[in-house]
């Protein structure tokens, strides 16, 4: 829950961050997703910002049948996505069986992928939902590099943007880039590219290896790792291991298969990336960084990680042709590309908010599509605890064109009760739907507050209590026994500036009762 309440709180604080995702991950040559790529899925509910308790995640595979092979789908961990709070679904994506060099290549492996993430039958418990009506983050190793820039590819015809696309050392068998692959395989694999409808992609390579590198790929954030002892005995095995250093925050971090220790966090990662928390998946949407950043992680000379931002339209970032263009694009789906909450994080009960979006359906002006903005109890879209705020028609803006625009959004009782929510936006059309939630959380305070009302978000390792009152005199309390409160005041006692004051040990339980009490 992230609802305040008047008078006292208590704090279960949801993070600041998007909610309702897929995350799909995925090996290279010989591999499967029985070791490391399982073990870094089941790291990401652990991740700090991971928005909500609750998850599903998933395994694709390929099964023979009929002399060729079929692409199906087991659950391996959490819930039925209809019932999460973090409307998060993690994919780990297993085509061990296709993976040899010679029998398929990933051209051949793409097809079905693809098509099975814009399948609303594919997987029954999505309820006649396709995986990638929420926002998709695919992230590949080696030839799975490859898989993914693909899948990209085939979404991207289709009128699909990918939110986020992760290159680990990406390896197309037989490119132009590995002269000496033809000695060994005969797949001639989809090249690793960075496609229009990609919104951010960052890329993380060696060539330390002799044999098993990968390389740099155009659009993408492109960082070289140059340093990778220990670990795997292959540097090649170590670009997915640092990746998931970026993910699990143990120390030691382990993917099952081998474990990044104190050392490696200390000779991996540069100062700007902070042992791994600060690069990595913290691009991802549940991370939150920010990706339009001009910062330089390896300093003067080395990529900005806004390189790895789109740039074929004016997304935030300015403009630069940092993309290779589609084929071709049939405007199947439409697209809701960025939104955000650009008014203040809190808002009387009464006013407007304004928020800003961005979005794009490849069909002509003559068409429309329906944007409809929502309050929401939770990050989860699909379980129908969400408050209709307005709904608008759009037009098509064809292939060449995202269009924008910054709307105000009214708050009444009924449909912005107090509290706090997340904010989400779906867009539908051509009998297609996509969401989006924006990374702020809205709270609804009273218009003419007469008693105090306390709310809480999380800001890092603190929590950050917002209050508001027409009065004075009121004093902070707080409780470690919820059931039977034994109320102490803070001490030393909160800074107040604007009304807002952070309690900087408030994360030291697993849960805190706070309340506002005049003596």
């Amino acid at each position: 829950m992230i609802l305040g309440f008047t008078g006292w709180l208590v704090v279960w604080v949801a993070p600041k961050t998007r909610g309702a995702g897929v995350t799909i991950i995925t090996h290279g040559l010989n591999g499967n997703a029985d070791g490391w790529v399982t073990g870094m899925a089941s790291q990401i509910p652990n991740y700090p910002a991971f928005p909500g308790s609750a998850h599903t995640c998933y395994k694709l595979y390929f099964v023979p049948v009929g002399g060729s092979y079929q692409l199906t789908w087991t659950r391996i961990a959490g819930s039925q996505p209809i019932s999460t709070d973090s409307g998060e679904i993690i994919v780990a994506l297993d085509w061990g069986p296709l993976a040899d060099g010679d029998s398929y290549d990933t051209y051949e492996v793409a097809g079905p992928v693809a098509s099975a993430l814009q399948s609303t039958n594919f997987i029954s418990e999505l309820g006649g939902r396709a995986l990638c009506e929420l926002p998709l983050h695919l992230v590949g190793h080696s030839r799975g590099g490859s898989l993914i820039s693909e899948v990209s590819l085939r979404l991207g015809t289709n009128g699909l943007w990918v939110d986020h696309l992760t290159t680990l050392d990406p390896h197309p068998l037989n490119d132009p880039a590995f002269p000496l692959d033809d000695l060994l395989y005969s797949a001639v694999d989809a090249p690793a590219r960075t496609y229009q409808n990609v919104l951010f992609h960052d890329n993380y390579w060696q060539d330390l290896d002799f044999f098993a590198y990968g390389l740099a790929v155009s659009g993408a954030y492109v960082r070289e790792l140059y340093n990778l002892p220990s670990g795997y005995s292959s540097s090649h095995s170590d670009v997915h291991l640092w990746y998931h250093g970026t993910v699990d925050q143990r120390n030691p971090a382990d993917d099952t298969e081998a474990q990044i220790t104190d050392s490696e966090f200390g000779s991996w990662y540069v100062p700007y990336e902070n042992r791994g928390s600060n690069t990595g998946f913290s691009w991802s949407l549940i991370g939150g960084g920010n990706r339009t950043s001009p910062d330089r992680p390896l300093g003067t000379g080395y990529p900005a990680i806004r390189d790895g931002y789109n740039q074929t339209w004016d997304l935030g970032v300015g403009q630069n042709a940092n993309r290779t263009s589609l084929p071709s694009n049939n405007g199947d789906w439409p697209n809701l590309i960025r939104l955000n909450l650009v008014s203040t994080n809190q808002a009387p009960q009464g006013t407007n908010i304004s928020v800003k979006y961005y979005y794009q359906w490849a069909r002509p002006g003559t068409s429309t599509a329906g944007i409809s903005f929502y309050l929401d109890e939770d990050f989860n879209p699909l379980n129908g605890n969400r408050r209709l705020l307005q709904q608008i028609a759009v037009p098509g803006t064809e292939a060449s064109f995202v269009n924008n625009q910054t709307l105000n959004l009214g708050l009444n009782p009924t449909n912005a009760p107090l509290g706090n929510y997340a904010l989400y936006a779906e867009i539908t059309g051509g009998g297609r739907t996509r969401y989006l939630y924006a990374p702020e959380i809205l709270s609804v305070i009273p218009s003419a507050t007469l008693e105090p009302l306390l709310s809480g978000t999380k800001l890092g390792t603190n929590i950050v209590l917002t209050w508001t009152t027409n009065s004075s005199g009121f004093a902070l309390q707080w409780s470690t026994t919820p059931t039977t409160p034994n109320w102490t005041n803070a001490e030393p006692s909160p800074v107040v500036v604007n009304g807002q004051f952070t309690v900087t040990n408030g994360m030291t339980g697993s849960l805190k009762l706070y309340r506002l009490r005049k003596p």
